[in-house]
């Protein structure tokens, strides 16, 4: 059987930052769950985090960066990379299933199971199951519309659960916003 989990999209317009994601788990082709959060804030509300992935390997992974960007004071570039290189080196975590996105004011970068740390060229990304739905639905959106980053990324998740079985309606979405931009 294999576990299927999750949509996460991330949507940047300027210095205001949105990740979202939906609270969907499949067990191979039942519905376990609709309402988990994988999506969460880090050091002091100043980082955002959404996972993808096997469950406990995303946890596990999950409380890695938090401990990594609580160790280097909210600098994300080195959290992730040194998330990224005790992955690697690690029998353990080597073996484990799921992918991050994490963002803070600056910079979005995804963290993968090989250990890598990407940041991508464009305002959005996703991961998960749905991500490619997710990932269309809001470049469209992004460069058709006006709407804020939150908007882009809600819309595109709405759009990606009616299409993806594996993602669901059940959104839980996290922001940051640059105080003197506004939305």
């Amino acid at each position: 059987m294999e576990i299927r989990s999750t949509t996460i999209l991330a949507v940047r317009r300027g210095r205001n930052v949105t990740i979202a994601g939906d609270g969907q788990v499949t067990f191979d082709d039942m519905i376990m769950k609709r309402g988990a959060r994988k999506v969460r804030r880090l050091h002091k509300d100043q980082v955002i985090a959404g996972f993808a992935g096997a469950v406990a390997d995303a946890l596990t992974l999950f409380e890695k960066f938090e401990r990594r960007i609580d160790e280097f004071q909210g600098n994300l570039a080195r959290a992730a990379l040194e998330l990224a290189k005790e992955w690697r080196q690690d029998r353990m975590l080597r073996r484990l299933e799921a992918l991050m996105i994490v963002a803070d004011a600056e910079k979005t970068l995804v963290i993968s199971g090989s250990g890598d740390v990407l940041e991508p060229d464009d305002a959005v990304i996703a991961i998960g199951s749905g991500a490619g739905y997710a990932h269309a639905a809001a470049e469209a959106l992004y460069h058709h519309t006006d709407y804020s980053a939150r908007r882009v990324a809600e819309v595109a998740l709405h759009i990606a659960g009616s299409l993806c079985v594996y993602t669901n309606d059940q959104i839980v979405v996290e922001e940051l916003m640059d105080r003197e931009q506004g939305q």
